[in-house]
């Protein structure tokens, strides 16, 4: 049975017309169930998470992240 499921998910992401088609459902799905705007503000958080979890990834240290991230101009 999880083999199935490992075909299904390696064919998803080889296939990049379906994997298209399977983000685009999911923010379909979750447009419909809760609204528009709580779904956009949903993705920019995901989106900054992963970036600030790659910058994090990258073994840089946390304050040079926290420097690009937000610079210290306008910290005050």
């Amino acid at each position: 049975m999880m083999d199935k499921w490992m075909q299904a998910l390696r064919f998803i992401v080889d296939n990049k017309r379906v994997l298209g088609m399977v983000i685009g459902l999911l923010f379909g799905v979750l447009v419909l169930t809760v609204g528009l705007l709580k779904s956009l503000l949903l993705l920019f958080f995901v989106a900054a998470g992963y970036y600030v979890g790659r910058l994090f990834e990258e073994q840089e240290d946390w304050r040079d992240v926290i420097d690009r991230v937000i610079p210290p101009k306008y910290r005050d």
